[in-house]
């Protein structure tokens, strides 16, 4: 198996630790980046990525490494700590830049067979908004399942998180791997991504933007053809 990590942050706090923990659990072949410090760059919003080609973005170049990282990978592990109640900002930032590749522009097929995991932490509260940041952008590129891990650790050092919840999280991500390592290689969407994706099968029958018009037509997703197949 092959496990991406898209850290939300730089350093190795309570988050890096966990996602790590689970990612070893998982085994075999792990990629990590580091945000910002291996992508910072904030989406300028201006739409070349939609109405013409993902490759026009003036980010593309630098993304790539980790586009390909993640279209190779298995699993897909979305780390991040809890800054006000949400994801960090280069979590966002980086998030914002995959907007073509939501199901109801020009989704990755490859995405439909794999799983995906949001992890967050804070000391105190915030992981389930934080991790409906991630997950949103998961479900909306057709990851098909996605698990959802928050913990608030009481700490602002993992060296300082206190036995109890250790052993916690180790209890947490044994489940998490269990059931990651099971499903492995015969994943399915759920009724809800096929469901939407249904939705978007009809409009881009008579869609607007040329772009994922032709994309979805050349995939045969306008027919009878469906990605999980």
């Amino acid at each position: 198996m092959k496990t991406v990590i898209i850290h939300g942050q730089s350093h190795k706090g309570s988050t890096y630790h966990i996602a790590r923990i689970l990612a070893d659990k998982i085994g075999g072949e792990i990629t990590e980046f580091f945000l910002p410090r291996d992508f910072g760059e904030f989406c300028c919003g201006c739409t070349q990525c939609f109405v013409k080609d993902e490759k026009k973005c003036p980010h593309y170049e630098k993304l790539a490494p980790i586009t390909e990282a993640i279209d190779n990978a298995d699993v897909i592990i979305l780390a991040s700590p809890v800054y006000v109640y949400h994801a960090t900002g280069a979590m966002k930032a980086f998030l914002d830049h995959y907007g073509w590749r939501w199901m109801v522009h020009r989704p990755e097929e490859k995405m439909f067979k794999k799983q995906g995991v949001c992890i967050s932490t804070a000391a105190g509260g915030g992981m389930k908004s934080t991790n409906k940041d991630i997950a949103d952008s998961l479900f909306y590129w057709g990851v098909a399942k996605v698990y959802k891990y928050g913990i608030g650790v009481a700490a602002i050092d993992w060296n300082k998180v206190s036995d109890k919840k250790k052993s916690s999280i180790e209890k947490a991500t044994d489940s998490v791997a269990r059931r990651i390592i099971k499903r492995n290689g015969k994943v399915k969407p759920s009724f809800k991504t096929k469901g939407f994706f249904l939705l978007m099968h009809f409009l881009q029958k008579k869609g607007w933007n040329e772009a994922d018009v032709k994309y979805w037509k050349e995939k045969g997703w306008t027919e009878k053809k469906r990605p999980w197949r």
